[in-house]
């Protein structure tokens, strides 16, 4: 999702590259994001192929002035579902089975759709209620307010990752995340569903 729509088209390449006939453009969908105070913006947002991971590669954008101009992206830090996390490591030296963070599943409402937490969460059960780790499928969110309490990442790279405490997991959850992807950082309210 990009801060405005000034950028026409994307090309998974050089500049170079996208100038030729027949170049293959990725064209851009308009959304509605909605900020805390009540406005609304339309930005434009693009579907880019990842064709490698942890090395970059030539994303070349053009924008409204007629100009291609390259680009180098660099997707880091993937967070691999459940199952493939599965290992066959389930004892430790001294016969027990080895502890392993209990999930829970989780939704997101709120803000243009666009945004989404990953699923199912770690959580873990504390004296005070429960510490659930947040992953964002964005790298822009800075903070979160849970319950009035502000929280910032745990990573300095990839996706933005929260812990946030968790009062209750039976009934949903309203938090506000701050981001940075628009022209002017934004605090979004979302609401948080446990499964």
């Amino acid at each position: 999702v990009l801060p405005s729509t000034h950028i026409l088209n994307l090309y998974l390449g050089t500049a170079e590259d996208a100038k030729k006939e027949g170049a293959v453009l990725l064209n851009p969908v308009t959304e509605e994001v909605l900020y805390s105070d009540g406005t609304t913006e339309e930005v434009y947002a693009f579907d880019v192929p990842v064709p490698v991971l942890d090395e970059e590669y030539d994303l070349a954008l053009i924008g409204s002035k007629g100009t291609w101009y390259d680009h180098k992206v660099k997707v880091t830090n993937v967070v691999p579902d459940k199952e493939s996390e599965t290992t066959g490591e389930t004892a430790d030296e001294t016969g027990t089975e080895a502890e392993t963070a209990n999930m829970v599943s989780v939704s997101l409402e709120g803000g243009s759709g666009k945004a989404t937490i990953e699923s199912p969460a770690p959580v873990e059960e504390t004296e005070n209620g429960y510490l659930l780790t947040v992953t964002w499928s964005s790298s822009y969110y800075d903070y979160m307010i849970v319950d009035g309490e502000k929280y910032l990442p745990i990573n300095t790279e990839g996706n933005s990752v929260f812990q946030i405490l968790v009062k209750s997991l039976s009934e949903p959850l309203s938090v506000i995340a701050d981001t940075t992807a628009m022209s002017e950082p934004h605090e979004i309210e979302y609401t948080i569903h446990f499964q």
